[in-house]
């Protein structure tokens, strides 16, 4: 584990120092600092947020939904100077992005991301790129994470022996009695079939190299990946998140006691 976690730290060392078009990006707020990076491979998303930064957008915003290990969210504009209790988070459909979906940027712990419409109203996956959200997330088991892959394969393996396996039952059966031999041939024969078939089958699901290692030390949301752009990563203050996510909130997942986003700027 110890190897593993100095790895990381040398790969994100490794990977902040290639991250040459943004400069890092600080998020004050009354519960503490973050520091972000912003992605050079999302360019659209880096480009409108650093934009919105530069104006001061989000300063003086709040963290309107906070979900403890799943996200907070905010930088809306109603949630300025907001009364206590009022429902706030509205987006801006002036302010929508196409996704930039990355399989390598995923949704771990201090992802920074974009929310959106759901599906039925926003096909496209278009980012309501007037806000941000920050995941929070939890720390999975490989069981979990390997019951998660085998939920989306097995259905189609089974698909594919159903198709090409069952119609030989009978006569393996049969070979199976009165001609072991010709039993074992024609078994290898099928079996490599739905081999060949199932390795050729789309819609396999396989965790990429080194993200189930990231969601069962670090944690994160996994089933937000590919559902939302993920455009940088908090790389200081991570139990500033922490704080925020472990506050009282009302009904509408707003904290009670507002956390306050102060200032949003590139240092």
């Amino acid at each position: 584990m110890k190897t593993f976690l100095l790895s990381l730290l040398l790969a994100t060392a490794v990977m902040l120092q290639a991250q040459t078009k943004y400069p890092t990006i600080v998020i004050e707020t009354n519960y503490g600092v973050m520091k972000a990076m912003l992605y050079d491979d999302t360019p659209r998303h880096g480009d409108h947020y650093m934009q919105l930064i530069s104006q001061g957008y989000f300063n003086n915003t709040l963290f309107h939904r906070v979900v403890k290990n799943f996200v907070i969210q905010g930088g809306a504009q109603d949630s300025r100077n907001a009364p206590p209790g009022a429902q706030i988070g509205s987006g801006r459909t002036d302010m929508e992005l196409m996704p930039e979906f990355r399989e390598h940027r995923f949704h771990k712990k201090g992802a920074l991301a974009a929310p959106r419409k759901g599906d039925n109203e926003n096909p496209q996956k278009k980012s309501d790129a007037s806000q941000f959200y920050i995941v929070h997330g939890r720390v999975y088991t490989e069981g979990r994470l390997d019951s998660t892959e085998m939920s989306v394969n097995i259905p189609i393996k089974n698909k594919i022996i159903r198709t090409h396996y069952s119609p030989h039952k009978e006569e393996l059966a049969r070979l199976k009695e009165s001609d072991p031999r010709g039993f074992n041939t024609l078994l290898d024969s099928v079996l490599a079939i739905v081999d060949s078939l199932y390795a050729a089958a789309p819609g396999k699901f396989f965790w990429p190299q080194g993200l189930k290692e990231t969601y069962t030390t670090i944690g994160g949301v996994h089933h937000l990946d590919g559902e939302y752009t993920v455009f940088g990563e908090v790389t200081e203050g991570l139990e500033v998140i922490d704080r925020i996510a472990a506050l009282a909130v009302d009904g509408n997942s707003r904290p009670i006691s507002d956390a306050k986003i102060i200032r949003v700027y590139a240092e």
